[in-house]
């Protein structure tokens, strides 16, 4: 059976402050930058993959970061072993999907 990294969400409001969470994730663990989600009421979610230490490190500096600025974290998780359906979901979500 193939093994999964472990993922870690952020979900806050507008895109200065998931901006603020991805770059504190990416500069607090050894974490790959996934994918984001932009909701049209503003609601922003970003994700990260890694083990599942450096997804937990990351998480926590990314609320950290966001709780900094004044804003507030509505919601993460880290998903330590995702089943591999997960990966349905998060192709959807993929930076490789961008036009950049």
């Amino acid at each position: 059976m193939k093994t999964y990294s472990a993922l870690g969400l952020i979900e806050t409001f507008g895109i200065v402050y998931i901006l603020e969470a991805a770059d504190a994730m990416c500069k607090a663990a050894d974490v790959e930058l996934a994918g984001f989600e932009n909701v049209a009421s503003g609601y922003i979610s970003v994700l990260v993959r890694g083990d599942v230490g450096a997804c937990k490190a990351a998480v926590e500096a990314g609320v950290r970061a966001v709780e900094n600025m004044g804003s507030e974290v509505y919601s993460s998780v880290v998903i330590p072993s995702p089943h591999q359906d997960i990966e349905k979901i998060i192709a959807r979500y993929s930076l490789e999907n961008l036009d950049i």
